[in-house]
């Protein structure tokens, strides 16, 4: 199992290596065309006659032969500049998918082939010069714009160059050996120095430390870690050494199951994609169609074949449909790499965008919307006592307890800084508490069914009221009196009171769902100002409820721990799954929290809303201009003297795109992650 996981991790690593690779190989091969065609355009240039009419140098440059080496060089620039465009062509053509590269094929090819034919015999004018500066334009702006989009979709590869490619691991003799990454397997021992980066996944079985696990949560503040504690590959040690156990390697690892989750959503295709693929194909078609129109006009209207062709290639050049095809992309990108940094794992795209819409979110209560485990809420006193008094003498006793309230009231008590000391002759009531003595004194923490079978009472109505709300009530006896009571609930997390304040400032409904019972419910939502809540549902019948809530009309959300909550989350329109840590194989949401932390609901509303609108902005930066360009490349404005050519309506397209692609790239500055 292990040994297959390193395969498929490795295999992760190697892929995104090698996609790497061959961004920045294509990045240096553009460029090295790009250069040499540029050289050879300077001699096109000079040798062309409407250049040298230009510049009123006609004839000083004639010599015989020179239209066959103004042929040679252009022939050069063809093939060698323009290679990349003309099997771009073959495959747009191949696969029934005709775009950019067939725009610009065909309008270099056609270019090409009839500047070819006048200089072998057909009468008219050589259109080589239009012909190189097109392709030096075109390649000058795939360069510029391959540099932008590998800035706007390099974080994936930033999330890869998280994990450390070689690890120090301990030999059973205690000797330590430096070893590849992909070599450790479950079981090994690793030591990791301070500063180091951690390896894989494991648990600390020697040291303590702080780690930095910022750029896989996005929480800034450094974890403290002792002996027992998770770990998790590509986080950074602090400032102790410590071993760790190697417990997941390859694909298992948390971070390898992030890139993995952040790559599928990069290439998953949404609605958007959907759109701007099909206003590509049609801008296409209406480029190759608007072209032929406008060389067929041209000629009617008694222009030369040159200066027809002229006109058609440069509606055809201006009207690519590349920036279109790069303006969701990117954004998407962009987007989903902002939200792994940030501890939001985007699974489902087309879920995630309906998160701009958002009319209710639904949350599971405890672990979500609460911490999952007891905490004092009030502690009350008899008689001349002080609640401090009552807290540490039930923190003495419990304190040599392992039970969830008595680990609450002990917590309790170490935040209050009280001094409490530890029991003699502990002993466990069963089903009623614990006895044992402090300081000399008989002490008992009990349930009320103890008090009353004893006899004994403690009647107040602060603690009537207590246990009115679904709050655990348990009473301190001393020598056989009752000290006093202390209260426990399940403690509301402070983020959530954040989380539900400012989604209900958004117009979103928060509401809650849970399977205890209507007290406890009641004053959870009383606390946190919910909208609604529903009260003893199990499991089963959860995904009912969001059934329910969405009938009423609008886009709703669940949110819970992706586990007994599945069916819930499959039911909702978005499904998030909080706070899972490490276990990101959430395979029921469609969005997975790293964090504990209900606020980043409001994060992927924020997030989804600002992409959305990144993703409008390109879509009106790689069309917008068209409305105007296409119009002028057609020579609508002749009259005024306004006419582009094939190399400015070129410089026109790339604009556009390393416009899209910048915009793209200002979505990673957008304030939307919370913390």
């Amino acid at each position: 199992m292990n040994e297959q996981a390193d395969k498929t991790g490795e295999q992760q690593h190697g892929e995104s290596h090698d996609t790497s690779h061959d961004h920045e190989h294509m990045v240096r091969d553009f460029r090295r065309r790009f250069w040499i065609s540029l050289a050879l355009t300077v001699p096109i240039l000079a040798l062309s006659p409407l250049i040298q009419r230009f510049l009123g140098i006609e004839g000083l440059l004639d010599f015989p032969g020179d239209d066959y080496v103004l042929f040679g060089l252009a022939t050069a620039v063809f093939f060698y500049g323009g290679w990349p465009f003309l099997t771009g062509l073959a495959g747009e053509l191949r696969d029934r998918q005709p775009g950019m590269m067939t725009l610009i094929g065909l309008a270099i090819t056609v270019a090409y082939a009839y500047s070819s034919a006048v200089v072998f015999g057909l009468r008219g004018e050589v259109f080589f010069w239009e012909l190189a500066t097109l392709i030096v334009v075109m390649l000058l702006g795939h360069w510029v714009e391959m540099r932008s989009v590998m800035g706007a979709s390099g974080a994936l590869e930033e999330l890869v160059k998280l994990m450390p490619d070689k690890a120090t691991r301990i030999r059973e003799s205690g000797d330590t050996e430096e070893v590849p990454v992909r070599e450790l397997s479950a079981g090994d021992r690793v030591l990791v120095r301070p500063g180091e980066k951690i390896p894989v996944d494991g648990e600390i079985v020697d040291g303590r430390t702080s780690v930095d696990e910022s750029m896989l949560t996005g929480e800034s503040q450094p974890v403290e870690k002792d002996e027992g504690d998770e770990v998790v590959g590509g986080s950074v040690n602090g400032d102790g050494s410590i071993k760790i156990e190697v417990q997941k390697t390859g694909a298992e690892t948390y971070l390898s199951q992030v890139v993995e989750m952040v790559r599928k959503a990069q290439e998953s295709r949404s609605k958007s994609q959907n759109m701007a693929d099909r206003a590509a194909g049609w801008l296409t078609y209406l480029a190759i169609t608007v072209g032929l129109v406008t060389l067929f006009t041209w000629l009617a209207l008694g222009q030369s074949f040159t200066y027809s062709l002229s006109r058609m290639v440069t509606v055809m050049v201006i009207t690519c449909p590349h920036a279109l095809g790069l303006a969701v992309p990117l954004v998407v990108a962009v987007s989903t790499s902002m939200g792994a940094r940030g501890g939001l794992l985007i699974r489902d795209r087309t879920a995630f965008e309906r998160a701009r819409d958002l009319a209710a979110v639904i949350f599971d209560k405890t672990g979500t919307l609460t911490e999952g485990r007891f905490g004092v809420s009030d502690v009350f006193a008899a008689g001349e006592r002080e609640p401090d008094e009552v807290l540490a003498l039930a923190a003495a006793l419990e304190s040599h307890s392992e039970h969830p309230i008595a680990r609450g009231i002990v917590r309790e008590a170490e935040n209050r800084a009280l001094d409490f000391g530890s029991p003699e002759d502990f002993e466990a009531i069963k089903g009623r508490g614990a006895e044992g003595r402090v300081d000399g004194h008989s002490v008992k923490a009990v349930s009320p069914k103890y008090l009353e079978e004893e006899g004994l009472s403690f009647e107040r109505d602060d603690v009537r009221e207590a246990a009115a709300e679904g709050k655990t009530v348990i009473y301190v006896i001393e020598d056989g009196e009752v000290a006093g009571a202390v209260a426990l609930s399940d403690i509301v997390r402070e983020e959530s009171r954040e989380a539900v304040k400012q989604l209900k400032e958004m117009g979103i409904r928060c509401l809650m769902l849970t399977g205890d019972v209507e007290p406890v419910a009641a004053r959870v939502a009383e606390e946190l100002g919910l909208d609604e809540y529903f009260a003893g549902v199990l499991p089963d019948q959860k995904a009912e409820k969001v059934k329910a809530v969405k009938a009423e009309g609008g886009v709703v959300a669940m949110v819970g721990d992706g586990v007994n909550d599945a069916p819930a989350l499959v039911e909702a329109d978005l499904g998030v799954a909080i706070g899972a840590g490490t276990d990101v194989a959430v395979q029921s949401a469609d969005v997975v929290l790293v964090q504990n932390d209900p606020r980043d609901v409001v994060s992927i509303v924020k997030l989804s809303s600002a992409t959305w609108r990144k993703m409008l902005q390109n879509f009106a930066l790689a069309t917008g201009y068209n409305v105007v360009a296409i119009p002028l490349a057609a020579g609508v404005a002749v009259a005024w003297g306004i006419v582009l050519s094939p190399a400015v309506g070129a410089a026109l397209m790339s604009a556009s795109t390393v416009l899209v692609a910048i915009n793209a790239k200002l979505l990673s500055r957008a304030d939307v992650l919370a913390g």
